[in-house]
């Protein structure tokens, strides 16, 4: 993806130590909240030969990376700071995955400070090179 000439990149990075499902739900979690925040990434619907409808998809790849909670932690912290201001930084934490409800997560974040927060994800969106400074030496989820 590109803007104003730019090369744009996606990259999503969990927590090594989640199982399986938990992995695939913080990803899912995270993914659609790009899909929310950035324009034009989803493509249009298309038609197959046969005329049938296919609802369109993201038109960007979207690596799932991993890494310690510590380092998602770094991930999220460098990311998020004013010297990478041109980043869309989305995370969760561990306050999300304990609640039900989206009041409940709001309450619990609000009283947790960065010390209390477990980071089981983080996803960026943002110019190719410093997205792939924070996330090229990690390896795929697999």
């Amino acid at each position: 993806m590109t803007q104003a000439g730019q090369s744009y990149k996606v990259a999503i990075v969990v927590d090594e130590a989640l199982p399986p499902g938990l992995a695939a739900n913080t990803a899912a979690v995270l993914t659609l909240t790009l899909g929310r925040r950035i324009e034009g990434v989803l493509g249009p619907d298309l038609k197959d030969a046969d005329g049938s409808t296919h609802t369109g998809i993201t038109t960007v790849p979207i690596p799932i990376l991993t890494a310690s909670a510590a380092t998602v932690k770094q991930i999220r912290n460098t990311a998020a700071s004013d010297d990478n201001s041109e980043l869309l930084v989305v995370d969760f934490t561990d306050c999300a995955q304990r609640t039900k409800t989206y009041d409940d997560y709001a309450r619990l974040l609000e009283a947790a400070g960065d010390d209390d927060l477990g980071y089981l994800g983080v996803a960026l969106y943002g110019p190719r090179k410093p997205v792939q400074r924070l996330t090229g030496s990690l390896p795929l989820l697999r």
